[in-house]
């Protein structure tokens, strides 16, 4: 099988703008097909920025409104599937959401951020209930976190047992909580053995200073590519034989005795 060479997309856009966004991610959309990218990884809430605050009522939309027919028309467009960030409405309640949509503009899979950050999500956001939300793309099981999600070792490890092969995590991750983009990421990825697609914001928005950092890390810990602080796009292959492999050799997942751990919950 081949591998998949996924364009991780490290910007905050434009806060508040959401022509403006859908116009930087096709931008970024035609880079990633040029560079062969089937896949392009877009950050946390990248269709309407974070620190949007009283703004996000009026934004949000449903899992199937025009900022998903918007990114539908790019993916078509560029050939490449597309994972974005956007607040999501559904009824009297908005979510922190994700959405992967493939190249043939099919909505493949919705995330719900399980567990909220701070005071601000905390006040706009209702908290999802599904932690293990999947896709197929090319032969590949495709996972979904958002951000503060992937630093509960439960949730990465949940997709571990469901048999995700790369999990996508779109991030507004700041100041001073670096090292989790460092250190963390690298660790759920080994811990668990899968790759890990972490796509972070960057520069200073609100009250908030992103931290940028992106990285798409191995199943052996290894960073396979790694953003700065600036806006960039990085790109990195997630091999499914290499995966296969590292699974064959690390024990971990084999050697758990689950019967220990029910106090855990």
């Amino acid at each position: 099988m081949p591998s998949l060479r996924t364009a991780l997309l490290q910007s905050s856009g434009r806060p508040g703008a959401v022509a403006e966004n859908l116009k930087a991610l096709d931008e970024a959309a035609a880079r990633a097909a040029d560079a062969g990218a089937r896949l392009l990884v877009a950050p946390e809430l990248f269709l309407t920025g974070y620190a949007i605050g009283d703004a996000v009522p009026e934004l949000a939309e449903t899992a199937d409104g025009p900022g998903a027919e918007a990114i539908a028309e790019i993916a078509v467009r560029h050939g490449l599937a597309v994972l974005y960030g956007y607040p999501e409405r559904d009824g009297e309640r908005i979510f922190n959401a994700s959405q992967l949509i493939g190249a043939d503009g099919v909505r493949l899979a919705n995330y719900r951020k399980t567990h909220l950050f701070g005071c601000f999500e905390q006040e706009w956001f209702t908290p999802g209930e599904q932690t293990v939300v999947q896709a197929e793309l090319d032969g590949i099981r495709i996972g979904l976190l958002i951000c503060y999600d992937v630093e509960f070792p439960e949730n990465v490890r949940a997709h571990a047992l469901a048999g995700t092969d790369l999990l996508l995590v779109p991030t507004a991750q700041m100041h001073p909580f670096q090292f989790v983009a460092e250190s963390v990421v690298p660790v759920r990825a080994f811990e668990s053995q899968m790759y890990v697609a972490y796509v972070n914001r960057t520069g200073p928005e609100g009250e908030f200073e992103f931290v940028g950092l992106s990285c798409l890390a191995g199943p052996d810990g290894v960073v396979r590519t790694r953003a700065g602080r600036g806006e960039e796009l990085v790109i990195g292959e997630v091999d499914p034989e290499f995966l296969a492999a590292s699974r064959a050799a690390n024990p971990y997942l084999a050697d758990r005795r689950p019967g220990l751990y029910g106090s855990l919950a």
